[in-house]
């Protein structure tokens, strides 16, 4: 996408909408154009009547023009960027609202390549830059223009030679302008990268600054956080020293058109083809020309740095996802929630490697099986595609002989809920955090909830009990408490499918009986496909799936497989071995 289709882009979607403040805006600036060159215009009589030919009939009136034309100035400039400031906050919030719109559909696939901190720079930082372009940028386009516009018609009316002489200095100006533009356009995006590293970073640090402590790393990271921010710093510095860069030669350029002009002057005041009022209303008009000059100089600037961040949110905003329903899907309507794969194979984008391969699977309706396999085997991958967080590329999964991919997102997800190992909870309350699985919930619904899932007795014991806020995905809790309150959200779905990724790996024994309860109370009558490495778990599942290497290496029974699978055999025997 080249500027002209962003700045057509931005247009279409985002300001166009807002076309008749914009033009109210513009209405102002053209107040704010003709009383700044009303200031100018009015010395040429001030200068003459008053000090020349010292006439005292205007001694009250040119005065009182000046102050009026003053006023009129201020309260145009003022209202103008009113109206703007308003049209740049709605576009923020029209852009932002579409970028997390994006976002918050996006694939798993998506989400999981980037690191949230760059997600965040492009909401924040990126946004930003867009902002000014569209609103800094169209009202210094509008108000200076005409301003500019209105002041070379002063310094024409005044003496046309002069005014020749001294719009050389825009050319001159708009040049440099240029080559500072690019420059700055090609930093800006460097800035951005940076900055959205460094706060990649710090979400890294903060979410595990306890293995940090644990691992005596505050030295190595204080390094590595100072080798961030100084690579940031210089960033920042070029774009700041470009941005200074444009001053000296504005001032350069001005210098050199002041001396040339008041030369120029002398010769023709002494040939008496302009007069000393003239010449200070020119040169009045001139100064107030050197702002408009200056500002339309570093526009470009703006420009650029605005299109460099719409380069990295459009794409966001339009990223076309890949988990789509179809047109005509329809309701998934589950009655015994028995799942089956068949032929289903699978592999990462960023991978060649096959992670499923031709998987085959029948899950029966209401009783549990259980997924056991090494690390890798594609167990994870198999609950992750019955959900679709990702799309098998080939085969097909049925719930009920409905296909999934016929079926609509909405209504697939209502009917299945999941507990994972990493248990993630909100910066709320645990009324809020249970409530999250269904906001129509009842008070004694949630409560509820909690008992069956043996939560209600740590719940109680707290200060504020079920409006105690837990921090950070919950880091005033324990693993325990944590996972309790996951499976209450999951009790309180009631949902006929139940999805179990090491639901209570890394328990002390006391805490897993009470989940192994919970869990218990949260499957029973349910499709529940679990996936354990503790084999003692799972020892009285309807069905065991072996995984390996993507493929089915075993089906049956925990005694069917001692017999019949070495490698569930295997498992089995160094767990009993461990113990």
């Amino acid at each position: 996408m080249d500027n002209f289709q962003i700045l057509k882009r931005l247009y279409k979607d985002y300001t166009k909408k807002y076309i008749k403040n914009i033009l109210i805006s513009v209405f102002f600036t053209v107040l704010l154009a003709a009383s700044t060159s009303s200031i100018a215009y009015l010395l040429d009589p001030a200068i003459n009547e008053l000090f020349i030919k010292q006439s005292s009939s205007l001694i009250y009136v040119i005065p009182l023009c000046i102050v009026l034309a003053f006023a009129m100035k201020g309260a145009s400039l003022y209202l103008a960027k009113i109206i703007m400031i308003n049209v740049a906050e709605e576009v923020r919030r029209d852009i932002q609202t579409d970028m997390f719109s994006s976002l918050i559909h996006a694939d798993t696939q998506l989400v999981d390549q980037e690191h949230s901190g760059k997600f965040i720079t492009n909401l924040s930082n990126d946004v930003n830059m867009i902002i000014s372009l569209v609103s800094t940028a169209i009202l210094n386009l509008f108000k200076d223009s005409l301003t500019l516009i209105g002041l070379l018609s002063v310094m024409f009316y005044q003496n046309w030679k002069l005014s020749l002489i001294a719009i050389i200095m825009i050319p001159l100006a708009s040049y440099a302008a240029k080559s500072l533009g690019k420059r700055i356009g090609k930093v800006s995006t460097q800035q951005m990268q940076k900055a959205a590293t460094l706060t990649s970073y710090l979400i890294e640090i903060f979410k595990n600054h306890r293995i940090l402590k644990i691992f005596q790393k505050e030295d190595y990271e204080k390094k590595r956080a100072d080798n961030f921010i100084f690579n940031l710093k210089e960033l920042n510095k070029k774009i700041n020293i470009v941005y200074v860069r444009a001053s000296p030669i504005m001032e350069a350029l001005t210098g050199i058109m002041i001396a040339i002009l008041i030369f120029v002057s002398a010769k023709l005041v002494v040939k008496n083809e302009l007069e000393v009022s003239n010449f200070f209303s020119f040169l009045a008009a001139m100064m107030l020309a050197y702002q408009p000059v200056r500002s339309l100089a570093t526009l470009n600037i703006t420009i650029h740095q605005g299109l460099a961040g719409a380069k990295r949110v459009l794409p966001i905003i339009d990223k076309v996802h890949e988990i789509k329903e179809k047109n005509d899907a329809k309701e998934l309507k589950v009655t015994n929630g028995q799942i089956s794969f068949d032929n289903v194979q699978f592999n990462y984008v960023k991978e060649n490697n096959q992670i499923l391969n031709s998987i085959k699977l029948n899950i029966p309706g209401g009783r549990m099986t259980a997924l056991v396999g090494h690390s890798g085997a594609g167990k994870s991958t198999i609950l992750n595609l019955i959900p679709r967080f990702y799309d098998a590329n080939s085969g097909d999964v049925k719930i009920d002989d409905q296909s999934i991919y016929d079926s609509t997102i909405f209504s697939l997800r209502k009917n299945i809920s999941l507990v994972g190992q990493d248990t993630t909870l909100f910066d709320d309350t645990i009324k809020n955090n249970i409530l999250y699985a269904n906001s129509k919930a009842s008070d004694e619904e949630i409560i509820e909830a909690a008992k069956n899932s043996f939560a209600d007795e740590f719940i109680n014991k707290l200060p504020n009990k079920y409006d105690t806020i837990i921090g950070e995905n919950g880091v005033r809790l324990s693993g325990g408490e944590k996972q309790r309150l996951s499976i209450a959200r999951a009790i309180l779905k009631k949902t006929p499918i139940i999805l179990l990724d090491e639901a209570t790996s890394s328990l002390d024994a006391e805490t897993e009986s009470k989940i192994q309860q919970a869990i218990q109370f949260l499957t029973k009558g349910r499709t529940t496909i679990v996936i354990a490495h503790r084999l003692s778990t799972i020892l009285n599942a309807d069905k065991i799936y072996v995984i390996n290497q993507g493929k089915v290496a075993g089906e049956g029974k925990h005694q069917e497989l001692l017999i019949n699978s070495n490698i569930y055999k295997n498992f089995y025997e160094k767990q009993i071995k461990k113990s």
